[in-house]
């Protein structure tokens, strides 16, 4: 395969990389407020949650795409299709994540929240200099598969219209007639792609308060 043609789907890479990034990002801050109602003890809070949850979890990541992209228009949203992409990664990851977090929130020693309580630290303070940092460290292999898998299942944006590396693929192997050397090479780059979001994900833990060195 030409040079011209990898680079074409090196290219297209960026795409995959923006898209996962930016929705492990929001996913990540849904999950946080979703893990939160999930524990809070409340019904008003907990039964929301745990429906969102369900949903995302169990419906397929394909599904929730074709619907966000249809279902968008429907409703007076005319947004790019990389929006809707952005949206349903984004919630589709929030689900798993939140149920890591809400793990690790519960693996919190009881002695540390007391001990911030009796130092006159608030609810919220005790939330996020307490609970939200060991939560973190915790979860953080959890965390780092889940970015490794919704790195991989962006390869599903393509059904509503993202040229990413996998639309990229399909594209150049219909027009050159060598779709062994054009997936091959996509493969590559997903291996490159996780493999260093994984070792990165090792350094980060590594880097992480408390974390053993």
């Amino acid at each position: 395969m030409s040079f011209k043609l990898f680079s074409l789907l090196v290219q297209a890479s960026v795409w995959t990389i923006g898209i996962s990034a930016i929705s492990i990002a929001i996913g990540f801050l849904i999950a946080l407020g979703l893990s939160a109602a999930l524990l809070s003890g409340k019904a008003l809070y907990r039964k929301p949650a745990e429906f969102f949850i369900s949903f995302f979890r169990g419906v397929p990541l394909l599904v929730q795409l074709l619907l966000i992209y249809n279902l968008l228009p429907f409703i007076g949203l005319n947004v790019p299709s990389i929006v809707a992409a952005i949206i349903g990664m984004s919630l589709c990851t929030a689900a798993y994540q939140a149920e890591n977090l809400r793990g690790g929130f519960e693996s919190v020693p009881k002695g540390l929240i007391e001990a911030a309580d009796m130092v006159g630290f608030s609810p919220r303070q005790v939330f996020v200099r307490v609970k939200v940092p060991i939560a973190l460290r915790l979860t953080f292999p959890a965390l780092v598969n889940e970015a490794i898998m919704i790195l991989k299942s962006s390869s599903l944006v393509s059904v509503v219209g993202i040229v990413e590396i996998t639309r990229m693929a399909q594209d150049l192997a219909s027009s050159t007639y060598m779709p062994i050397e054009i997936f091959s090479s996509a493969a590559l780059i997903y291996l490159v792609i996780c493999w260093a979001v994984a070792l990165a994900g090792r350094f980060g833990e590594r880097s992480l308060p408390g974390a053993a060195k």
